[in-house]
């Protein structure tokens, strides 16, 4: 499986924890731990997560494009 190259809004969660290295840790600060466990994790994006979890999703994205920055 490629890694992810570009995050944005609708990225898939699912797609950051298994393409994404450092992903999960990203996906753990703002949702939980509990995205991992859950079946939804294979077709929410990080807006619908934020959402859910009220975090904002343009921070989640920031950090998640700071992380694809230092690869």
């Amino acid at each position: 499986m490629t890694e992810i190259t570009e995050v944005d809004g609708e990225t898939i969660i699912g797609d950051i924890v298994e393409r994404l290295p450092g992903g999960a840790d990203v996906i753990e600060k703002y949702f939980g731990n509990g995205c991992f466990t859950c079946p939804g994790i294979r077709m929410e994006s990080i807006n619908f997560g934020s959402t859910m979890h009220g975090v904002n999703a343009e921070e989640v994205v920031a950090d998640l494009r700071a992380l694809l920055a230092s690869q």
